[in-house]
């Protein structure tokens, strides 16, 4: 089968990614949709589209297609996300003692460039690790579909979120030809995402960056790269450097906490204000601090945390409260196990 390769013209990311949250199954795709999709009427006006638009030639995108498959499972997949269970049983798949083992390797592993990316960006190592090791295992699970399948299962076969996914995949094309990648052998997750960091296209394009200045922007192979491209999209989605990101809190009242956290993740209310209704935190906090009540579902009931902008900040990479909690407790744990055993080297040594 012929290789495609786009010629080389610029550059691409993540997260998400904003990770994507489902909705319902639709229903099968029918033939010959799910043969070729080059023969689909909306892919033909795709493929018309961003040809006038972006400067691709008609009979290459129509090649491309016909070597495109349709993917059932990536619609199973996204039917079904992780973060669709309780808190309790989310949790466990990403806090846990293997992955903070791993976390503190990779941090030592990398030191200097974490560092480094805290110096330019503000972001600490803790969150840049804890993303990473959500994410992929420290680059160990990249995923293993092919992007361009992704991308084209979920643009035409996925109604839900067509239009933000027929966006991703006009992303991904000009990510290649920028890139001079083959848009066929690229490989992610089912919602496209890709590399260490799980960047999808439009994040690659927009914050991805060449952060040991070899050239390019490499997010599959480089941890230089991969660590400044994470740490440059928080500071972009305004990263506060020393910031609090969320504390737990008692609840004395709850009357009205619903109606609290039904007003979202972005920081809404000071936390004089939170106090009056009956939310007390656990430590001490400037009353000005905005704040936005989380409630987290335990085996046993309810739980509840106040998230400040750098929690928020977090969700951008994924709008799930319970991504954004799994990525602080992991980084919270990955560092007193990394203090921990530094305090005791240096007890023995002295």
């Amino acid at each position: 089968m012929m290789t495609l390769r786009f010629p080389k013209l610029f550059f691409i990311t993540l997260l998400m990614a904003v990770p994507i949250m489902a909705i319902a199954a639709p229903a099968a795709i029918p033939p010959p949709f799910g043969i070729n999709f080059s023969q689909n009427n909306e892919v033909q006006s795709f493929i018309n589209d961003i040809s006038q638009k972006d400067g691709f030639k008609p009979d290459t995108l129509k090649h491309l297609f016909t070597q495109t498959r349709f993917n059932q499972k990536i619609i199973d997949a996204i039917t079904r996300p992780a973060e669709s269970k309780p808190w309790y049983q989310y949790r466990p798949i990403f806090v846990t003692k293997k992955r903070i083992d791993e976390g503190v390797t990779f941090w030592n592993e990398n030191q200097s460039i974490l560092e480094r990316a805290e110096k330019v960006y503000g972001v600490p190592p803790e969150i840049i690790v804890a993303i990473l090791g959500v994410e992929t295992r420290y680059g160990r699970h990249k995923g293993v579909y092919r992007v361009m399948d992704s991308l084209a299962t979920l643009a035409f076969g996925y109604p839900q979120r067509a239009d933000f996914f027929r966006s991703e995949l006009e992303q991904y094309l000009l990510l290649t030809r920028e890139e001079n990648l083959d848009p066929l052998t690229v490989k992610g997750s089912y919602a496209g995402a890709m590399g260490n960091a799980q960047f999808i296209s439009s994040s690659y394009r927009s914050y991805a960056v060449d952060f040991d200045g070899d050239g390019k922007r490499d997010l599959w192979n480089n941890a230089s790269d991969t660590i400044g491209s994470v740490a440059n999209y928080f500071n972009r989605h305004h990263w506060q450097p020393g910031g609090e990101i969320t504390i737990p809190v008692t609840i004395d009242n709850g009357n009205h906490i619903e109606n609290i956290v039904d007003k979202g993740l972005k920081p809404h209310s000071t936390v004089a204000e939170l106090r009056k209704s009956g939310i007390t935190p656990k430590s001490q906090l400037n009353p000005n601090e905005m704040g936005a009540l989380i409630e987290l579902e335990d085996q046993t009931g309810k739980e509840y945390w106040l998230g400040f902008n750098n929690f928020y900040v977090i969700t951008r990479y994924n709008h799930s409260p319970l991504y954004a909690m799994a990525v602080y407790q992991l980084g919270q744990a990955i560092r007193n196990k990394r203090e921990n055993a530094r305090h005791t080297v240096s007890k023995m040594v002295n």
